[in-house]
């Protein structure tokens, strides 16, 4: 029971007339999880490269004091956060009360980068570099929803039940 995390295998309590359920809860490694999350993280690593590479073209030829737009400089934001803080995901498999909350605050944030790169890139005219940040916003968003109701159905299961022994 180091740090907090529960046991590996499923056990049962008795107090009284009550009996205590407690559903299996792995230990660190969630494999469908870990998964997840590794993709999220390298879609935002593609999403980074990509924006962050579109407007260093856009400074570079409409002139260094140009703003390249809210919404490129919205996703790398939210990129380059996901980056950083999204490797915490690793380290709080324990306590899907954590995760849930850490993937619906970057969920609700990649929507928004969503619906920007859906508005501006999906025109035909546009270059397929700019379909390619589309395309990985996506994935980051439907990992993260994905990683949303995992772990909802693992918080779920992990509460203890109560029945009453007759």
């Amino acid at each position: 029971m180091a740090f907090g995390r529960a046991p590996r295998t499923s056990h049962t309590t008795t107090t009284g007339t009550t009996t205590r359920h407690h559903a299996d809860r792995r230990g660190v490694f969630h494999p469908i999880l870990s998964l997840s999350n590794i993709l999220v993280w390298l879609s935002s690593v593609i999403v980074l490269g990509i924006s962050a590479y579109e407007i260093r073209q856009f400074k570079k030829y409409a002139g260094s004091d140009s703003y390249p737009g809210d919404r490129l400089v919205y996703i790398l934001v939210i990129a380059v956060l996901t980056v950083a803080f999204f490797l915490l995901a690793f380290l709080l498999h324990p306590r899907p009360s954590y995760t849930l909350l850490f993937n619906l605050i970057f969920s609700y944030l990649w929507l928004v980068s969503v619906v920007f790169a859906a508005e501006s890139y999906s025109s035909r005219y546009v270059p397929s570099i700019w379909h390619a940040l589309e395309a990985f916003t996506f994935i980051a968003f439907f990992g993260l929803l994905f990683n949303i109701l995992y772990t909802w159905w693992q918080w779920h299961r992990a509460a203890p039940r109560t029945t009453t022994v007759v």
